[in-house]
């Protein structure tokens, strides 16, 4: 998902290969923290208190709803808000490390059988806070939903979930069995399909205010008994509800995302039910360890503890505040002024650089009663080319993205070791391809590793001559040789970029970049919005974008396995740019669907040449402030969701 950076600026075999896949660096800052926290041990726990939590600047989250399309997608919405009320049927992040966490997941490790091609899951003791039990006709009635709605689930991807599911049954309360249309890779299916599978109570099984729970058919209806078909409209195709049960569906689904905000018939609608969160009774519905108390439509929410969670870890708190800010300025001062027992600091007030990815500088001398912990998520950090653009270029930018040599001269203008130690003192690595290079796995492969397109200005003018520019350093080229350049004669490189400034070190980051383009004759105008802003308007049919820049890039979640389809396959939800190449989707196919690691390498080598996205230096996402008495908030989890049910205070 959408990951937004928090300081200026997402089986039994299956078992054995998490184990040894999954075996990666210990988090050097996260281990110091322990340390210090060790050392306190014989302090005194608290029972209570409330703990405030930081926000990211200029990100607060702004949909409750577990089911959103790509404008919803993103970190703040989930990790750090909807999985505190609604779990997920499976749980990721496990002693700082992005893998299957059975021990607080809603099911058991799920079983493949008949050649990988069924997939039981059986479904653990849990309760909704209601009193209704967590069955498997909740977990049915998510596949339902996303059967008729899957063109408004930012995790589909053509070929996956469901379109693989042939049939699915529950044969018990308490069992799920998942037939699909063909062998798959087990480890893949877990890490990407089941995982983003949230189980939907009963009570939001109704269309309209007022109709008694359970009211409609989606939740209750067999998977064979939502019948759909597929037609065109407007060139793209498009899930119509056939069934009764297919109308509900699509009902359902219409209604719960109106009461959180969004309204399919009015996407650009703004979204008037944020204050309503905290009071509207179906969000007070929830499986997870807290239930929502109060909610600004600022984004402020104030949580408190679920009585009647029925997970291993209960709350030690009594509210758990997170709070939002305008500018990463406003959230240090607040952290200096003893506001934030939970915040992050930015390359702006860093004062010591990083000795290496896993050992910290100093903390920030006014910082002197926190500890300093920098994440380095499970992440990418770029941003999309718009391939459908008719803004820049003279209306031909999405043309000449498509282009590989202009892709290739963009990427070698990018100076990311330089970003990294001028900018943000050493708190980052490189991004160099659609795979995570830390931390370290048997993902990443040599040559992604060794940075394909290391920075080099020659090269790069010297792609755009071959390919008929004349190079215009510090102004603004032009396209002299139309069979060349891939756009007509006469097109000027000029584009406009929109990224989050929310703080010095982005603006320094962007004008950099600006610069380093500008000495290639590729003119770029910057210009900047909030968060929600900016991934709002970075979608596949707005064609009115060339950059869309949110700062963080994408953290694999809830595809923890990183092999791309919902970010590059065509098509795919969160094809942020229209990305679209049949090579790259036969590549995904057979990783996906083909165990073993070697087909998922020569894809990510593929991409890494074929540059998708403009990669972008990854930093430290985010570099937490965690207060000395505040207790199990280490290690880490590199997905970004935080578990305040397992802070707590001591004196």
């Amino acid at each position: 998902m959408r990951s937004v950076r928090k300081r200026p600026g997402l089986i039994a075999a299956t078992a054995v290969v998490a184990g040894s896949v999954f075996a990666l660096a210990a988090n050097g800052a996260s281990s110091a923290a322990n340390t210090s926290a060790a050392r306190s041990s014989h302090a005194q726990k608290v029972k209570g208190g409330t703990a405030t939590f930081a926000e990211g600047a200029q990100a607060p989250p702004n949909y409750i709803f577990p089911f959103e399309g790509l404008q919803f997608f993103s970190v703040q919405n989930i990790n750090q808000f909807q999985y505190l009320l609604f779990r997920p049927l499976f749980w990721f992040g496990n002693n700082g490390q992005p893998t299957l966490n059975t021990s607080i997941s809603l099911a058991a490790q799920p079983t493949y059988t008949n050649g990988s091609k069924t997939v039981t899951v059986d479904l653990k003791n849990y309760s909704w806070s209601n009193g209704e039990k967590v069955t498997a006709h909740d977990v049915l009635f998510w596949m339902n939903m996303l059967k008729v709605e899957k063109g408004s689930w930012a995790g589909y991807a053509a070929g996956t979930m469901p379109d693989d599911v042939v049939s699915i049954t529950t044969p018990t309360p308490t069992k799920v069995v998942f037939n699909l249309n063909g062998p798959v890779n087990s480890y893949w299916f877990t890490y990407n399909e089941l995982s983003q599978i949230t189980p939907l109570p009963m009570a939001w099984d109704i269309a309209a205010s007022g109709q008694k729970a359970g009211s409609q058919s989606c939740g209750t209806a067999s998977y064979a008994a939502v019948t759909v078909k597929t037609v065109t409209v407007k060139g793209a195709p498009s899930v119509v509800p056939v069934s009764a049960a297919a109308k509900s569906c699509a009902a359902v689904y219409t209604f719960l995302s109106k009461e959180s905000g969004y309204d399919p018939a009015n996407p650009k609608g703004a979204n008037n039910s944020l204050s309503t969160y905290a009071t509207n009774p179906l969000w007070q519905v929830v499986d997870g360890p807290w239930h929502l108390s109060a909610f600004t439509t600022s984004g402020q929410a104030t949580f408190v503890p679920n009585k009647h969670y029925s997970g291993p870890v209960k709350p030690t708190l009594s509210k758990f505040v997170e709070l939002p800010f305008t500018s990463a300025s406003a959230e240090f001062n607040a952290l200096v002024g003893g506001k934030l027992n939970y915040g992050y600091i930015h390359a702006d007030e860093i004062t010591s650089a990083a000795k290496s990815v896993t050992q910290p500088g100093a903390n920030n001398p006014r910082l002197g009663s926190f500890n300093i912990v920098p994440l380095y998520g499970w992440a990418i950090n770029y941003f999309p080319y718009n391939f459908n653009s008719t803004a820049g270029v003279g209306g031909h930018a999405g043309q000449l993205f498509r282009q590989l040599y202009f892709r290739q001269a963009f990427q070698y203008l990018v100076d990311q070791p330089l970003y990294l130690k001028k900018i943000y003192k050493n708190y980052g690595v490189g991004t160099y391809g659609p795979v995570p290079v830390d931390p370290t796995t048997p993902f990443a492969s040599s040559y992604e590793k060794s940075n394909p397109y290391p920075y080099n200005p020659k090269k790069a003018v010297s792609l755009l001559k071959a390919h008929g520019w004349d190079v215009k350093a510090n102004g603004t080229s032009t396209c002299t040789d139309a069979a060349k350049c891939g756009v007509p004669a006469g097109s000027p490189l000029s584009f406009t970029l929109q990224y989050v400034n929310n703080s010095a070190s982005e603006q320094e980051l962007m004008t950099a970049e600006k610069s380093s383009w500008a000495s290639a004759g590729i003119n770029v105008t910057l210009t900047s919005g909030s968060f929600n802003t900016v991934i709002g308007s970075a979608l596949p049919t707005n064609k009115g974008w060339d950059f869309e820049n949110w700062g963080a890039g994408w953290i694999y979640a809830p595809d923890f396995y990183p092999t791309g389809e919902l970010l590059f396959q065509t098509g795919a939800g969160s094809n942020a740019g229209g990305y679209s190449n049949a090579h790259n989707d036969a590549l995904i196919a057979a990783t996906d669907f083909k165990p073993g690691l070697a087909n998922m390498m020569q894809w990510e080598n593929y991409l890494a040449n074929q540059l998708p996205v403009v990669f972008q230096p990854n930093v430290a996402n985010p570099i937490d402030e965690i207060q000395k008495s505040l207790k199990g908030a280490t290690p880490l989890n590199p997905l970004q969701a935080v578990t305040p049910e397992n802070w707590y205070f001591t004196k």
